[in-house]
């Protein structure tokens, strides 16, 4: 699996509106020029995002947006999963119910099954605030 630029470009953007959440609505040319990212690149994650309840927005001078809700409630796995589909590592694993012909004599499905769990259990561990922690704690890094 391999997160696209989509993908980390939201996470980005969405802990920028968390560490600064406390400033109401924030400007796709405020978090860009923070984050060093294309606002047109933002402009195109905006929709998936908005879609998804994850955002409130205001219109006008003073507009922008900021999170619908704390940053403790947004996961990275929701995040990813929001911009880039399912996080399943083999195909036959992306339906709640495995379609697969081959599933009942697969040897190799118990691998992909415990890795794909593996994956979103970690990546729905985290939240926005605890990566913000993190980088308290850690000083600067980038995702």
């Amino acid at each position: 699996m391999k997160i696209s630029t989509k993908g980390r470009y939201a996470l980005r953007m969405l802990l920028d509106l968390a560490e600064h959440k406390d400033n109401g609505f924030i400007s796709l040319k405020e978090i860009a020029e923070r984050q060093s990212m294309s606002k047109q690149y933002l402009e195109q994650i905006v929709p998936l995002l908005n879609t998804s309840d994850i955002l409130r927005t205001s219109r006008g001078k003073q507009g922008g947006y900021m999170l619908a809700k704390e940053p403790s409630q947004y996961t990275v796995g929701q995040i990813l999963r929001i911009t880039e589909g399912s996080l399943a590592p083999v195909a036959c694993l992306e339906d709640k119910v495995n379609q697969c012909s081959r599933a009942e004599i697969c040897k190799t499905l118990h691998v992909w099954d415990g890795l794909y769990k593996t994956i979103t259990e970690y990546l729905d561990s985290i939240t926005l605030q605890s990566l913000l922690e993190k980088h308290d704690d850690m000083g600067n890094y980038t995702i």
